[in-house]
């Protein structure tokens, strides 16, 4: 029986490894001064949370660029371990990215998905459509909008069986 488990220890920690370097990695350190909150919460008591650095991340809903910097507003969703949004979860309220310069919106499409570092900067009050609105403000140190591919990537493509497939 020993001698059994011993020969499948080794292929099943191999089948193991593989199928952990197939999530990629997180595109973002995490400093000392790092929260990791939810914007709403930020939103509901931001004098707590001062000037954290965060990590964050949800679908661009629009850009809006003035003569010195640019602002995204984004709607936060929970961010997996690679860091990328999953945007299947419930919505974690909306921040504004503010970034320095001008931020072509191609870049930043409304719709696409975008994980952003940087450091809080107070808030903002305005409105989502009618409903007055507390938004975080984030000073954007690094950014990554995704593509489709990253946003499904990292999901390993593994099957057994015996037969016949089509990969598309």
């Amino acid at each position: 029986m020993r001698t059994i488990i011993a020969r499948l220890a080794i292929p099943a920690s191999l089948l193991a490894m593989a199928l952990a370097g197939c999530a990629p990695a997180p595109i973002y350190k995490p400093t000392a001064n790092t929260v990791a909150v939810p914007p709403a919460q930020v939103a509901r008591e931001p004098e707590r949370y001062g000037t954290s650095d965060v990590i964050w991340g949800g679908r661009i809903v629009q850009v809006r660029n003035f003569n010195d910097h640019s602002e995204i507003e984004v709607l936060a969703y929970p961010l997996d371990s690679s860091q990328r949004p999953k945007a299947n979860d419930s919505g974690n309220g909306r921040f504004i990215a503010s970034m320095p310069g001008y931020v072509e919106s191609l870049d930043f499409p409304a719709g696409g998905m975008v994980t952003v570092a940087g450091r809080l900067n107070g808030t903002r009050s305005a409105n989502v459509g009618q409903a007055p609105y507390t938004f975080p403000l984030v000073s954007v140190n690094q950014s990554h909008v995704w593509t489709a591919k990253e946003m499904s990537g990292g999901h390993p493509n593994v099957s057994f069986g015996v037969g016949v497939g089509v990969i598309r």
